[in-house]
């Protein structure tokens, strides 16, 4: 398997991840299943429609790679039958929304994890490598639009301005990503050190926690 082909199954992997993040808010939110498909390929593409528009790339991916999409809405479809009501995923989950949040937040850390790393790899693939700045910016807009657009859709805060420094690991994992690239370390260490710390900090601010100071 080459770096590319690794590429794409992140991509993959976050798309699912945020699909099903996706369709979690919308059964938090008692949409129907028109509504919980649209939220979860909202989610699951949002970040990469942004991410190729401030790179130029035109049409953007999702249009010309409709394996994205219809990743997204299998997954989101799929989801939404494990909890329908009727489910016995909705009765183990009914009067415990801490495994709720559990669920949802395993999928967006994942989800946001991969699409960080793809974001800041798409950026030096299409020249940008000597732009360190805007390399790791795009990794971020990747890693967070999609839960952006998602929490907008829902009607909520988005998570990134509320709790359990969503942002702050999305800055970090793709600063470790670019700054360890630039120094001459190998693509795929790089990458999974990128992962790691994303996905650390993630968990680690959801078990003890951790928030950043805001108003009260």
């Amino acid at each position: 398997m080459n770096f590319s082909e690794f590429i794409f199954i992140l991509e993959m992997i976050g798309t699912a991840a945020f699909a099903v993040s996706g369709v979690v808010v919308a059964r938090d939110r008692k949409m129907d299943i028109f509504g919980a498909v649209v939220l979860g390929c909202a989610t699951a593409v949002g970040g990469g429609m942004v991410r190729d528009l401030i790179l130029g790339i035109t049409p953007p991916v999702m249009f010309r790679a409709p394996i994205y999409v219809a990743v997204a809405a299998l997954t989101s479809l799929m989801t939404f039958v494990c909890l329908v009501r009727d489910s016995s995923i909705h009765r183990l989950l009914s009067g415990k929304p801490e495994l709720s949040d559990a669920i949802l937040n395993t999928a967006d850390s994942a989800g946001l994890a991969a699409f960080v790393v793809v974001g800041c790899r798409t950026a030096f693939d299409y020249g940008h490598s000597d732009n360190l700045f805007l390399c790791a910016f795009v990794g971020v807009l990747t890693g967070i639009g999609g839960g952006v657009l998602r929490d907008i859709f829902a009607g909520q805060m988005p998570l990134i301005m509320r709790k359990r420094v969503y942002g702050l690991a999305a800055i970090i994992g793709a600063v470790v990503y670019c700054l360890f690239l630039r120094i001459g370390m190998n693509v795929l260490l790089s990458t999974i050190l990128s992962l790691a710390a994303t996905c650390l900090i993630r968990f680690l601010a959801i078990h003890y926690r951790w928030n950043l100071p805001s108003f009260r």
